[in-house]
């Protein structure tokens, strides 16, 4: 599970939100309400409050300091330094709410802003030096966090980074765009905001800073008696390390704790955790399965838990990937048998341990896919006790995994048999936090596993009566019944209006940031384009049949017009794709005039992926040349193809896989998105060059590929394989079947291969998630380009039918959950209105497609179909 997603389900219980303004559900800061003297004033952006002085006179850049905080020492700190900021007139700004700050120290907090409460701008490095005297001389001795990308004041909550001060975005090394800050030069660069400080190469540290760089660089690991060799995973409570013992050389685990850092719902941080899990440990000590806590001690201010390294352990979710049945459309009826059983005894294995631990007195309270290990000879170990507690204790536990955590009314050793509840379902199919959001979609996936697998009926039953039998009836997650999704066009219709019903009870016209609510990477992106915004979704209701939305166009049109700093210029991830929907829907001056105002920033020199790059613009360009007839567009269309095309002449120096180093292959992210934009400009002009280049490209992403043993194609990750539409096979399929459509006779022996193998990717019983870009959908939309009776394909048909896996009920109609599968989404890549729009491609009577990626030449019956005796 991704971790970033956590922090955004503190807001809502069935949408993915940001903290942004203040209200009756976040109240501000006392302080930051306080009267502001005449020459001064104060607004919001976005989760910020900004205090300043007018006219306002900063550098562009320099040192900035932050002052971090607690929750429990916020409201002082914010007071101390309007005290001190405004009578000397120095601007400032600070997090709105105390919930903003949750959301900045809590455990899945991105750690490169971690516990970044206000920001104060000084005129220069004299003044610098002179506030954090003076203002840390005040603050000095208040609850802090560390925060990981600046160097620390003294030990109060002051810090200092050099970087921007204003607004300034470039295009960093991957094509992104980024914050930014100008060299000496005067060009503009990354301002790099990692946990990590640094400072740019051009700035020498001041004198006055020395002191808090030596004493910094003076708390090492050294001193302790163990070794840390590598990493396991990093959290914005700490990180989790391998290391060994220098006394005896036995391989440990470092657990560290950060004070006032990685918070949980009940405050607790993550140095408290640490120490708690420590205790835990040792009134468990014994219990097979359980690692041996061996030391608990301070590095400097951070707390570090000393236990067992289960050197063969591996945790049951990427385990149980590489022996499910369902990923895997040839296992026979004997594969499924051996997983039950396998899967069964995992099951008894937690069960006793987890009566070993109730005998104890202890509920163990965060059992889930991750916290359980597999050794290689299939037993099992336990990790992660920070939440454990008394069995009599009432409290509830401030960490939980989604899928895995019980109802309110669930107390004590009932939360562990709860979790276990849905450990029984989820080791035979993988979806278990949908559960969390609609507690009666246990008995789907009892019916779906029945069907699937030869599990005892008792087993399934029991779990869905633990599951279901409470009362939740406090909190009903909706009123409907979601609707069955059938292949039959004459169920259309009814299916579609279902979804339309879900989408409209979820618009928030009044909001500025976003009109659908749609997965957390529209909160760095705007809510505006093709993949995650407004764009997306009314050209899917579109071009489905579903009607217009005036209402929902006019937010479109007005925040397109104004979209802020830092918006996006992409197809699929900004301004272009507001442009490609608003002209599909009628509104064409408005669409050439965004397009104007993009092709004045300097497109020339983003990347060259269909997302957010050069090959999305350029096809978005050559589209509405064609459609309006200007010149002006053509050539800057074409203008795009030669670079990327100049671009695609140099060495192959991308990872020889996927997904390291920025880098991902694909129809989104990589090559495959540039093949598209080489055959729209080889349909332009004709120049068979722009075909080389398109073959050129799909054979760089076809590197980046295997063939697994069952004979279907996936994007190899190093780690994992992906078949999907975004950075997946599927998506290099899409393009390859186009690129063949134009040049049928080429001989390639790796597009022939891949004409053979990327097909049999779409025939797996399983995909975990339900949207385009890495779900079903995508699949669905790839099957339905490709056969010439969408109505009778048997294979589009069941995967069409499969989609009722992911069904949930939402404001009278039918929805879908999004990446992480924690909330629903409506957007186009992830959501509702990419399952609509796939529904669509396979049941709608006139052709429906993504943008811009037109309906590919119907490929012969049977292609794609697994070979016997292979």
């Amino acid at each position: 599970m991704d971790d970033r997603y956590e922090a955004y389900t503190m807001l809502d219980r069935h949408f993915y939100d940001a903290v942004r303004g203040v209200g009756p559900a976040t109240p501000g800061f006392a302080a930051g309400e306080r009267e502001l003297p005449s020459g001064w004033r104060r607004y919001g952006q976005d989760d910020w409050t900004v205090v300043e002085p007018t006219p306002l006179e900063l550098p562009a850049q320099g040192w900035k300091i932050h002052a971090s905080a607690a929750l429990d020492s916020a409201e002082e700190i914010l007071a101390k330094v309007y005290e001190y900021c405004v009578p000397r007139g120095i601007a400032f700004k600070f997090l709105r709410s105390p919930a903003a700050l949750l959301a900045r120290v809590s455990k899945y907090a991105p750690r490169g802003y971690s516990g970044k409460f206000i920001t104060i701008y000084p005129s220069d490095d004299a003044a610098c030096e002179r506030i954090l005297t003076e203002l840390g001389e005040q603050l000095d001795g208040l609850p802090n966090p560390y925060i990981l990308s600046d160097l620390r004041w003294n030990a109060g909550p002051l810090h200092v980074r050099y970087g921007a001060f204003a607004n300034r975005y470039t295009v960093s090394e991957s094509g992104s765009v980024v914050p930014a800050m100008a060299a000496p030069d005067g060009t503009l660069v990354p301002d790099r905001r990692t946990p990590v400080f640094r400072t740019p190469e051009w700035v020498e540290l001041p004198e006055f800073l020395a002191p808090q760089l030596a004493a910094r660089n003076a708390v090492t690991l050294n001193d302790m008696p163990y070794k840390v060799e590598r990493v396991l995973h990093f959290s914005n409570g700490g990180g989790i390390y391998v290391g060994r013992d220098t006394r005896t050389g036995d391989e440990v685990v470092l657990k560290e704790g950060r004070p006032h850092a990685g918070l949980d719902a009940r405050g607790a941080d993550a140095v408290h955790r640490v120490e708690h899990e420590y205790a835990m440990l040792k009134r468990l000590e014994g219990i097979p399965g359980l690692p041996h806590a061996r030391d608990l001690l301070w590095v400097g201010e951070h707390r570090f838990l000393v236990m067992d390294y289960i050197d063969d352990g591996v945790p049951l979710s990427r385990t149980m990937g590489v022996r499910y049945p369902l990923t895997d459309h040839a296992a026979t009826d004997e594969d499924r048998q051996r997983y039950t059983d396998w899967a069964l005894d995992i099951h008894r294995q937690v069960s006793e341990t987890l009566d070993a631990i109730h005998e104890r007195g202890v509920v163990y309270g965060d059992l889930h896919m991750f916290n359980v290990l597999v050794r290689a000879d299939d037993s099992i170990a336990l990790l992660d006790f920070e939440v454990s507690c008394d069995a009599v204790e009432s409290v509830r536990p401030g960490l939980g995994n989604p899928g895995f955590s019980a109802p309110a009314t669930v107390t004590g050793v009932d939360r562990d048999r709860y979790a276990l509840a849905c450990l029984s379902l989820a080791l035979f199919l993988p979806l278990a936090n949908m559960i969390w959001l609609h507690r009666p979609k246990a008995r789907d996936f009892a019916a779906v596993i029945a069907e699937q697998f030869p599990v005892p009926h008792g087993f399934l039953a029991e779990a869905v009566t633990v599951i279901t039998g409470v009362d939740d009836r406090a909190r009903p997650p909706a009123l409907n019944v979601p609707v069955r999704i059938e292949p039959e066009p004459h169920d259309w219709p009814a299916m579609r209006a279902d979804l339309v019903r879900s989408i409209e009870a979820s618009a928030t016209p009044e909001r500025d940031d976003r009109l659908f609510p749609g997965d957390i990477r529209q909160f760095a992106l705007g809510g505006l384009g093709l993949a995650h915004g407004a764009a997306g979704v009314l050209y899917a209701l579109d071009v489905t049949g579903a009607g217009r939305f005036p209402q929902y166009e006019d937010w479109l049109l007005r925040h397109a017009k104004d979209p802020g700093d830092g918006a996006r210029p992409g197809l699929w991830d900004g301004m272009h794709g507001a442009a490609f929907a608003l002209d599909h829907l009628g509104h064409r001056a408005e669409a050439l005039d965004i397009v104007e105002s993009c092709l004045r920033d300097n497109w020339e020199a983003y990347a060259s992926d269909l997302a957010g790059g050069l090959s999305g613009i350029g096809l978005n360009l050559l589209h509405l040349a064609e459609r309006t007839g200007e010149n002006g567009l053509a050539e800057a269309g074409l203008r795009a193809a030669e670079i990327v095309a100049e671009r695609l002449a140099a060495p192959d120096t991308a990872p020889t896989v996927s997904g390291r180093d920025g880098f991902h292959a694909g129809l989104m992210r990589g090559h495959s998105g540039q093949a598209m934009l080489m055959l729209r400009a080889f349909d332009t002009v004709g120049d068979s060059r722009f075909l080389d280049c398109a073959a050129e490209a799909l054979q760089r992403d076809l590197r980046r590929c295997v063939v697994r043993d069952k004979q279907a194609m996936h994007v190899d990750e190093g780690w994992r394989t992906l078949p999907y539409l975004d950075v997946g096979s599927i998506g290099i399929g899409v393009a390859l079947d186009a690129y063949l459509a134009v040049r049928p006779d080429d001989e390639d022996p790796k597009f022939a291969e891949a004409a053979e193998t990327i097909p049999v990717a779409a025939h797996s019983p399983l995909y975990a998630l339900p949207g385009l870009y890495s779900g079903r959908a995508g699949i669905i939309l790839y099957l339905a380009g490709r056969t010439p009776e969408r109505h009778r394909d048997p294979l589009l048909a069941a995967q069409v039918r499969s989609l009722t896996w992911h069904t949930l009920p939402y404001g009278g109609g039918t929805a879908f959950p999004g990446g992480g599968l924690m909330r629903l989404s409506m957007d186009l890549a992830t959501g509702t209105a990419g399952v609509l729009l796939a529904l669509g491609a396979a049941l709608h009577d006139e052709p429906v497609h993504a943008p811009l990626l037109a309906p590919k030449t119907p490929v012969p019956s049977g292609a794609g179909q697994p070979k016997t005796g292979r």
